[in-house]
């Protein structure tokens, strides 16, 4: 097979039909500190993370309080219990408001995950925007539609579930 096209079939970088993202809104009924001290906190991914993932926290010093620049490592097993490396960073960080992680090594080719928090009457509006890309080009967009979203949601779902077991449901 000719070597050009071998790379592409593997990863076709320039494509952006192959960036996926998803939007997830919750409303938590806690103040606005509450919400912001455990969110922004990476001690407290391990809470928010299906235990079948078997998540580990690698860095040696987490600091309670979120700064750019900050790196958190760790390890995840999101496919047949195989240990992966992630890193990501810490990019920006408003308190209160918003803060980014992206990925700098791990099982994505492109990762960046927006948390927003908005005060509401009564609680608090969490808002996460997620960008991501499957290595491997045509391959990945395959596995993204038989697999990784699949599994993103699971994540995010009992993600969504934690939250309103620690901080309650929201009543409309």
């Amino acid at each position: 097979m000719n070597y050009f096209l071998f790379v592409w079939l593997l990863g076709d970088h320039t494509n952006p039909m192959s960036v996926h993202s998803f939007t997830i809104v919750q409303k938590i009924p806690a103040r606005i500190d509450e919400v912001w001290n455990f969110f922004s906190d990476p001690s407290n991914l391990n809470q928010i993370t299906p235990s079948e993932l078997k998540f580990e926290i690698l860095s040696a010093q987490i600091n309670h309080s979120m700064y750019a620049g900050q790196v958190i490592e760790y390890y995840v097993r999101p496919l047949l219990n195989l240990r992966m490396y992630w890193m990501t960073e810490i990019t920006h960080v408003a308190d209160k408001i918003y803060f980014v992680d992206e990925q700098r090594f791990g099982p994505y080719s492109f990762w960046h995950h927006q948390h927003h928090f908005k005060i509401l009457d009564g609680g608090v509006e969490m808002k996460d925007i997620v960008h991501y890309k499957i290595p491997l080009g045509f391959i990945g967009d395959i596995a993204n539609t038989f697999f990784v979203r699949k599994k993103l949601k699971r994540i995010f779902d009992f993600r969504f579930s934690k939250t309103e077991e620690l901080f309650g449901k929201w009543m409309s």
